[in-house]
């Protein structure tokens, strides 16, 4: 029993050039997404009314938003690039 909460970043990718690769970080409470943030999009997006409103304030953080796209070139594109050599 209890409450059941998680965050699964993911990096989609489909070439070596690693020019179309994809971050998305979703976040789940109780096996419901609530938000995701997805790189392509460049925003968040809310899915529940929890996280319509979370989605809201997060998106004007220019700051917040700015972070997670570097989370990008931080963290997909340096892993994408392991992968590969490996």
């Amino acid at each position: 029993d209890g409450y059941f909460e998680q965050m699964v970043t993911e990096c989609r990718f489909s070439s070596k050039d690693l020019q179309g690769i994809e971050l998305i970080d979703s976040y789940v409470f109780n096996k419901v997404e609530d938000i995701r943030f997805n790189s392509t999009v460049g925003k968040f997006v809310g899915y529940t009314e929890h996280g319509v409103k979370n989605a809201e304030a997060w998106n004007s953080d220019a700051a917040f938003l700015a972070q997670m796209l570097g989370q990008l070139e931080r963290y997909c594109k340096g892993n994408a690039a392991i992968d590969y050599s490996a």
